[in-house]
C-alpha cells in the first residue's frame, strides 16, 4: 500500500478528529497529500440561515477555513494540504471528488455529527463503503489504537474470494513495511450459529458420522490454503493462520479484540445483488462495530 493522494472528509465530528489523526499519520507514513473534503448540504445551508449566492460564498471561506484550522497537525508536519467544500450531498460529493482526483486512499469516520440529517454510518459512509472504487479506511469513534505507525498488529479476513486474496496480499504488504505481526483468519460458518446446538452424538449416527467427517476436511482444507498464502521467505512467527466457527462477523470481531489488532483488512466483491448482500451482512457489520480502523478493498 502506497497512498500518494488522500481524501478526507471532514464534518467536525469527534470521529472525525479521529480520522483525521490518522489521514494525517498515513500522509507522514507515505510522505502523501491530503484533500480534505466539507460538503454543505441545502439542509445546513439553510439551518445557517444562508438565503442568497453572497453568503454561501462566505459560508465556504469561512468553512474553509475551519477545515484548514482541523488540518493543522499535517501543516506543521510539512504535508501537503488542500481544503475543499462543496455544496450538495456527502456520500455522492465524496465518491466524485474520490474519483476525479483519483484519490488512492479515503480515511473517514464511521459516524458523524450529531443529528438525524449528520448520520454518517448507514448513509454516507455505507454508501461509501459500497461504490467507491479506491480503498477506504474507516475510524471508529473510540478506535484503541492511537492512531500509530508502524502497525503492530494486522488482522485480515481471508474467505478466498479474489477481493479477500487481493487484502491479503496488501495485508503482507503493510505487515511487511511495519514489522507488525500479522493473523489471517479464516470463519467457518456450519449449519447452527447459536446456542444450543445438538452435539454430534444427538444426531442420528449416519448424519454425524458425516457432519463430523465433513467439519474434519473442512477445517483441514481451510487450514491448508490459509498457509498457501504465506511466501515461503514469510513464514515466521510473525504471521499467523487462524480458523474460526460461527458467524464471520462476530468472530473477526472477537479475534480483532482478544488480539488486540490495530488494523483489520478486508476485501469486498463487486457490485452485484448478491455481493451488496454480503457486504451489508459481514463487511457493513465489521465497520459499524470495530474498535479500531478497518482497510476495505474492493476488487
Amino acid at each position: 500500500m502506497n497512498p500518494i493522494r488522500i481524501l478526507c472528509p471532514v464534518d467536525f465530528s469527534d470521529t472525525s478528529k479521529h480520522a483525521i489523526d490518522l489521514a494525517v499519520v498515513v500522509a507522514g507514513w507515505y510522505k502523501s497529500r491530503i484533500t480534505a473534503l466539507h460538503v454543505l448540504t441545502p439542509w445546513s445551508l439553510a439551518s445557517s440561515g444562508v438565503a442568497t449566492s453572497t453568503e454561501e460564498e462566505a459560508e465556504v471561506v469561512r468553512i474553509r477555513q475551519l477545515v484548514l484550522e482541523e488540518l493543522a497537525a499535517a501543516t506543521a508536519k510539512g504535508i501537503g494540504v488542500e481544503a475543499v467544500i462543496d455544496v450538495g450531498q456527502p456520500a455522492a460529493s465524496i465518491l466524485e471528488r474520490a474519483s476525479k482526483r483519483t484519490a488512492d486512499l479515503i480515511v473517514m469516520g464511521t459516524h458523524g455529527a450529531s443529528g438525524f440529517q449528520h448520520l454518517l454510518l448507514g448513509s454516507v459512509t455505507e454508501k461509501v463503503l459500497r461504490k467507491a472504487v479506491c480503498p477506504v479506511l474507516t475510524v471508529p469513534p473510540r478506535a484503541h489504537s492511537r492512531c500509530q505507525l508502524p502497525f503492530r498488529h494486522v488482522l485480515c479476513a481471508v474467505d478466498f474470494s479474489d477481493a479477500s486474496l487481493d487484502a491479503v496480499r496488501s495485508a503482507l504488504s503493510l505487515a511487511e513495511e511495519s514489522g507488525a505481526r500479522l493473523t489471517l483468519l479464516h470463519v467457518l460458518e456450519w449449519p447452527w450459529d447459536e446456542p444450543p446446538a445438538p452435539s454430534i452424538e444427538e444426531l442420528p449416527r449416519e448424519q454425524g458420522l458425516a457432519l463430523a467427517e465433513f467439519r474434519r476436511y473442512s477445517e483441514a482444507s481451510a487450514k491448508k490454503r490459509l498457509e498457501s498464502l504465506v511466501p515461503d521467505a514469510n513464514r515466521s512467527s510473525r504471521i499467523t493462520a487462524t480458523l474460526r466457527s460461527g458467524k464471520p462477523y462476530r468472530q473477526i470481531l472477537d479475534v480483532a479484540a482478544a488480539e488486540q489488532a490495530d488494523l483489520i483488512v478486508i476485501g469486498v466483491h463487486g457490485r452485484n445483488p448478491v455481493d451488496l448482500a454480503l457486504l451489508g451482512s459481514t463487511t457493513n457489520q465489521i465497520v459499524r462495530r470495530a474498535t479500531c480502523p478497518v482497510l476495505t478493498l474492493r476488487r
